[in-house]
């Protein structure tokens, strides 16, 4: 599920791509609470529907 720049997911915005894997995709994007940038870490379907696997 790649993501642009701009999108939002919850109070996170989307900056740009940092790297992806077999683990996810990650992101720099920025915390608008905090108004400070973090990493954002997506995973994919088959992991994140995996409640073993999401406890790791």
């Amino acid at each position: 599920m790649p993501l642009s720049p701009g999108e939002k997911l919850g109070p996170y915005e989307v900056v740009s791509a940092i790297g992806a894997g077999g683990m996810g995709e990650v992101y720099k994007a920025r915390d608008t609470r905090l108004d400070r940038f973090v990493a954002v870490k997506v995973l994919p379907d088959h992991i994140a529907k995996r409640d073993d696997l999401r406890a790791l």
